[in-house]
């Protein structure tokens, strides 16, 4: 018995080795670092432009951008912030009714502030008058919690695209893989040493390892930027009365800004599981690095040319594609499989499956590769 241990531990000392230098190998490429510094400056740049941009009138005589129509937003949401109720629609109906002419614009177009913007597109006529609608006309049953959550849902909007950026920063770092490495110094002095099944075992995990690894440090740095700069408030608010440009409305079911985030992040790692699979069994099959990354990116966002609408049947298919993982809207919108258990869950098993085939397929074809 404790032979097979020591034999154990030796393994896995060897596996441990060749998955850091695995790892070491893949952030130590010029090409990867620059990628991922130019994803990080992606992060900030869109967080802090759609700071500067932010613009809010308390509709009487502050008025604001950046900063301060944050002030302006949190202010006006804490004095409704709680339950909505038919009583405060109509109090924020009467605070927020137009009193310049519209010169025939609808109403529910007209933006002063986050809560403003919400309330007219569920509540208001194109005159920007009480349209008739009760709360639970609109809503349902559902329970409605409004306060400020203009800062998250601007965050999740920014976080579509980075996640887009991160699949193909991904692609990058996993392409050349396997197809930087048929006939290299360091396959042939790795593969005589530990085998050609152990050396595909280590790419494989190093390059799993290293997709969860950018995937969470792109994550929590987007997280701790928005809170910075938004502070908390609103992570427990429906996104279900959400100001009129933020395609977050859409989605049909009410749950709060922190789990509409946290359903996103959950498929910002299936998002890169998926690429992973993929670019690995295109770094196994191809010679050439670049052919490998540019066949995973053209997989990848394929989908787009897709003449496929969300009324057609193959829509619930397509949605489960990596590249709407991160995209994540059009996939959060799809109807519930039963109960609260929402249709996105299944790209869990989808994400899983394409790893699998990916990590099957590159094993078995890299393993039998000979060196020369």
């Amino acid at each position: 018995g404790r032979f097979i241990f020591i034999l154990l531990q030796r393994r896995y000392r060897r596996m441990k080795k060749l998955i850091q230098f695995e790892l070491r190998k893949i952030f130590s490429k010029r090409l990867t670092q620059v990628t991922l510094i130019a994803l990080l400056l992606l992060s900030f740049l869109l967080g802090f432009s759609a700071y500067q941009n932010m613009y809010a009138f308390d509709g009487k005589n502050r008025e604001g951008t950046g900063r301060t129509a944050v002030e302006i937003d949190k202010s006006v949401a804490e004095k409704y912030e709680g339950i909505l109720t038919d009583e405060k629609v109509q109090q924020m109906i009467a605070e927020f009714k137009p009193t310049q002419d519209l010169h025939g614009m609808n109403a529910v177009y007209l933006y002063q502030n986050s809560l403003q913007s919400a309330l007219f597109r569920k509540f208001s006529d194109m005159n920007g008058n009480w349209n008739g609608l009760s709360v639970s006309d609109v809503f349902g049953n559902e329970e409605i919690k409004i306060g400020y959550t203009h800062g998250w849902l601007k965050t999740s909007e920014n976080m579509v695209r980075i996640f887009i950026v991160l699949s193909l920063v991904v692609a990058i770092m996993t392409a050349p893989v396997f197809s930087g490495e048929y006939g290299g110094v360091d396959n042939i002095i790795l593969t005589s040493k530990y085998g050609k099944t152990k050396c595909a075992t280590a790419k494989i995990i190093g390059s799993i390892l290293a997709a969860l690894i950018v995937t969470i440090v792109v994550s929590a740095i987007n997280l701790i930027y928005a809170f910075i700069l938004y502070g908390n408030g609103g992570l427990d608010c429906s996104i279900l009365f959400a100001p009129a440009d933020f395609v977050e409305g859409y989605i049909p079911f009410n749950i709060t800004c922190g789990t509409l985030l946290k359903y996103q992040i959950l498929l910002a790692f299936t998002n890169t599981i998926s690429i992973t699979g993929i670019t690995l069994v295109l770094s196994a099959v191809c010679k050439n690095q670049m052919v490998a990354l540019v066949a995973s990116a053209a997989i990848y966002l394929f989908p787009i040319m897709l003449p496929v609408t969300e009324t057609s049947p193959l829509f619930k298919i397509i949605t489960l594609l990596p590249l709407y993982h991160a995209q994540f809207v059009s996939l959060m919108s799809v109807e519930q499989i039963s109960g609260n258990v929402l249709y996105a869950l299944m790209a869990v098993p989808v994400a899983l499956i394409l790893m699998g085939i990916g990590v099957f397929i590159s094993r078995r074809i890299f393993a039998k590769h000979q060196v020369s």
